[in-house]
């Protein structure tokens, strides 16, 4: 098993530690466009298998795409981060022509790959690395639900004061500040309705701080957030690796489901060995239907700009 990471930035570093540690494969390359970052980090993370253990043989790369031939799995994170008052959106013009190069690049030295697209506008370049590369759609995943859910999660055991291992939930829609939807309705703390122990008024400041999580760290660290996205980005990979089968959130293409069509967007997918499996259709109110809606159309204009 061979896992490619692209961009030695924290995101990408704290992937493939991640992916490391877990021991997931039993090669990682990192890859990174800036001489010597990528070589430096994993020299770095491959000393630290003598004090945790771990077996997994991390590489890095400086732009040598020979090196990442014959990976199963690759994760995309290369791309500006965001900065203090800047939106996801903001970054397409810069991101795009990276996402794209890097897709381009990554199937011609592997190309039965399956790709988790981090980089942000996450749902418009999991878009364009479905429609530049050509490949099974199944074969091209979108993180963000992963990275929104476990936020979401957070903030309600903070709300509750307890593990949030305990909690179970799920935010759906586009990874955006403004168009992603915490299911509060559908959220439990060990299969009993969170509505039970949380007030109302506080259960929506709970999705309201969800949805502006990362521009709240943003905010307080002056750059992308990179511990929990980097976690998200491995369990991703490690259920796809483990052929877990588990149900995450994740943007995928849709085709009818959720009553969209050619459009990436977050939505609850079974998640094995051959990417994503199965999308597990929720069974929405009409409000929740409706901000969907809303969120889809956010989601197409942002689409619309790889054109422009």
């Amino acid at each position: 098993m061979k896992i490619t990471v692209v961009g030695a930035g924290a995101v990408g570093a704290t992937t493939a530690d991640n992916i490391i540690r877990r021991e997931l494969a039993e090669e990682v390359v990192l890859l990174d466009i800036k001489e010597g970052v990528a070589e430096g980090k994993s020299l770095d993370m491959y000393q630290t298998a003598a004090l945790l253990g771990f077996n997994t043989r991390p590489i890095g790369s400086t732009n040598d795409y020979e090196k990442t031939k014959g990976s199963d799995v690759v994760v995309i994170t290369s791309g500006l981060p965001r900065k203090p008052g800047m939106t996801r959106e903001e970054l397409i013009g810069i991101n795009a022509g990276i996402v794209k190069s890097v897709t381009e690049n990554i199937l011609k030295y592997s190309p039965k790959a399956i790709i988790l697209v981090v980089s942000n506008p996450m749902d418009t370049m999991t878009y364009l690395a479905l429609r530049e590369s050509g490949i099974p759609k199944k074969r091209i995943i979108g993180m963000g639900g992963a990275l929104d859910s476990a936020r979401f999660k957070t903030y309600l055991a903070l709300e509750m004061n307890v593990s949030p291992n305990d909690i179970h939930g799920m935010v759906i829609g586009g990874h955006g500040d403004t168009t992603m939807i915490p299911l509060t309705r559908l959220a439990t703390y060990n299969g009993i309705p969170v509505s039970r122990f949380i007030a109302a008024d506080k259960l929506e400041k709970v999705a309201a701080d969800t949805m502006v999580g990362g521009a709240t760290l943003t905010k307080l660290i002056g750059t992308s957030a990179w511990y929990a996205p980097g976690a998200a980005s491995a369990m991703i990979v490690e259920s796809i690796v483990r052929n877990q089968r588990r149900i995450v959130p994740c943007s995928v293409m849709l085709n009818g489901e959720y009553g969209q069509k050619d459009i990436c967007m977050g939505v609850p997918v079974v998640i094995g060995k051959g990417g994503w499996e199965k999308i597990i259709n929720l069974r929405l109110s009409d409000a929740e239907k409706a901000a969907f809606a809303k969120s889809a159309d956010a989601v197409r204009s942002m689409n619309a700009a790889l054109d422009a």
